[in-house]
């Protein structure tokens, strides 16, 4: 398998969309571009699959070119279950997203490049296995981020783009002098930025002690690790639809993968040492994120607060250092990519049609748009842990990895944080009430019209890939487990 088409073929896409003319002609080629997307990205699932039965290798199709000798920088790929997991749930985002936009009428050619643009920098993150170039396909990410937002948003889209540029610039630089560190000093004065060897070598405890903060802390700001998650909620509320679902659905996975494969994979003494501190900070993410959602009224507002909380999950089972809450994490940072996505769709296909957003505006939507509210409530359910769906089957493995831990104050980190359950149904059953049941509080509601196809077919496809892990939940443990095995072998001789 060639994991160069996964940027590849975006990139052709994306260059395809400049040339052609009209929005049916743009948005034909961004579907078909993201179709091809996920049938290449299913097309490597089932590779990785078979090979995987005879190769115990960790990282598969790992293709190693170099290209800036003096400074041993390579285009050096590969992959494995963790990976291969990140890149399915981006195939599925994209496609959503481009159908969820199916009407941007506004620079609509500018609009699906920015899309696709950005797809290419997702799968050439989770593919990369040199940190430079992991590093390059990040800020790659983030740049169609502050585009999307600045021209394509509402309400304070200038404040609320530039927040989140110089937030995430900030991260950035984080990350790039954690790299540095461990360029100079991981590999016994042979520099490299090759993740493999990297992890091969035994990096000094200084050195982790040093540069390990750097590095969780700048991956972390892009997973809304508290305190630096504000600009979580002004980035998400004035991002058009799609571009929402892929902050939340792909964007902020990037910072969690990174937090996990990089820092935790490659200085797993310091990661011991700041447990506590990850612990603490994950535990404060997810009550703080829960309470604040409680107190919105905007129904795009209290899915960004909710996705702080949800991705202190992601945090919480990477701090614990278990088996069990590793594997929980990276199926909370797939769940949480599938369930915001659709939350997010759900949202912008309501405001398409009510234009407003807010909860008391709303009501009684479900006997008017039935199947847009049906999307709503299904988020919402995933959303609050509800058993069948996704997001039962990450949080309570997450749960039960954190569990293991013993110590008196990690438990009773791993309880309150299952407390928060209670305060996520409160608020998404309080906006379903409000919003979806009940009489019809504005007469205009009475002619609004349901789902297109298009939309129908984004909500869908979102929906098979939830309750597909919700009620066979080992088809993702089974593909994650040999990623989640190399990192706790690390993990594990630390321990001993």
């Amino acid at each position: 398998m060639n994991l160069s088409l996964l940027i590849i073929l975006p990139f052709i896409t994306a260059i395809i969309i400049l040339f052609v003319k009209g929005l049916k002609q743009v948005r034909s080629v961004a579907l078909t571009g993201s179709l091809l997307q996920l049938v290449l990205v299913f097309d490597l699932l089932f590779q990785y699959l078979k090979e995987r039965t005879h190769d115990s290798s960790q990282m598969l199709f790992q293709y190693n070119y170099n290209w800036y000798d003096s400074l041993h920088i390579n285009y050096h790929v590969g992959v494995d279950g963790i990976s291969v997991a990140m890149i399915l749930l981006t195939s599925f985002v994209v496609v959503a997203g481009v159908l969820v936009s199916w009407t941007q009428e506004t620079l609509n050619k500018e609009f699906f490049f920015l899309l696709i643009f950005l797809s290419m920098g997702a799968y050439g993150f989770f593919i990369s296995l040199d940190l430079f170039t992991m590093f390059f396909f990040l800020e790659v990410a983030v740049i169609p981020k502050f585009l999307l937002i600045g021209i394509w948003g509402s309400g304070k889209k200038e404040y609320s783009a530039m927040k989140l540029a110089l937030m995430l610039m900030g991260g950035s630089a984080l990350i790039f002098v954690g790299l540095s560190g461990l360029y100079y000093f991981g590999v016994n004065g042979n520099n490299s930025f090759d993740l493999l060897t990297i992890s091969q070598a035994n990096v000094p405890m200084l050195v982790q002690k040093i540069f390990f903060p750097f590095l969780f802390i700048g991956f972390g700001v892009f997973t809304a690790l508290f305190p630096f998650h504000t600009w979580v909620p002004d980035g998400h509320s004035s991002a058009p639809t799609a571009a929402s679902m892929f902050l939340a659905g792909i964007s902020m996975k990037l910072g969690g993968y990174g937090c996990l494969r990089v820092a935790t994979y490659l200085m797993p003494d310091a990661a011991h040492e700041y447990q506590w501190i990850i612990i603490l900070l994950a535990t404060i993410a997810i009550i703080y994120g829960a309470f604040a959602t409680m107190m919105q009224k905007d129904l795009k507002y209290i899915n960004a607060y909710s996705s702080i909380s949800h991705c202190g999950f992601v945090l919480l089972g990477i701090g614990m250092l278990t088996r069990t809450s590793i594997n929980g994490a990276v199926m909370q940072m797939v769940s949480h990519g599938l369930m915001t996505a659709l939350f997010f769709a759900a949202i912008g296909m309501i405001y398409s049609r009510a234009h407003t957003r807010m909860v008391d505006q709303l009501g009684g939507l479900l006997k008017v748009i039935p199947f847009i509210s049906t999307v709503f409530v299904i988020s919402g359910l995933c959303s609050l842990g509800l058993p069948g769906f996704s997001g039962f089957v990450a949080e309570m493995t997450v749960f039960m990895g954190s569990w293991q831990n013993t110590d008196g104050w990690y438990r009773l980190a791993t309880i309150l944080s299952c407390a928060s359950i209670v305060v996520t149904a409160v608020y998404i059953l309080r906006a379903t009430g409000k919003a979806i049941m009940g009489p019809i509080t504005d007469s205009h509601f009475n002619h609004l019209t349901d789902a297109a196809w298009n939309e129908k077919f984004a909500a869908g496809l979102l929906i098979i890939a939830i309750v597909v892990i919700g009620m066979a939940p080992f088809l993702l443990t089974d593909l994650i487990g040999s990623g989640t095995d190399a990192i706790m072998n690390k993990i594990l001789v630390i321990v001993k």
